[in-house]
């Protein structure tokens, strides 16, 4: 049962983590749309660093995810 109740909270922090990245990557879109100034462009660039950032912690919470499934179901 204590398995499960870990791979319960991996699954919870990576679909949390892709949520924060969903929001990341839409407030990047929003930055596309604003007025051409150096201040929204730099804005804009910097929500892009954070959409990136964000999308490597995903991944790495997904494989972290996927590697206790597979230990799991397939003992490896």
């Amino acid at each position: 049962m204590e398995d499960e109740a870990e791979l319960d909270r991996m699954q919870a922090a990576y679909k949390a983590t892709v949520e924060e990245w969903i929001k990341a990557i839409r407030d990047e879109e929003a930055l596309a749309s604003v007025n051409h100034s150096v201040a929204e462009v730099d804005r804009w660039e910097g929500a892009h660093f954070r959409e990136n950032d964000l999308r490597s912690t995903v991944k790495a919470a997904k494989k972290q995810y996927e590697d206790a499934l597979r230990e799991k179901f397939f003992n490896f």
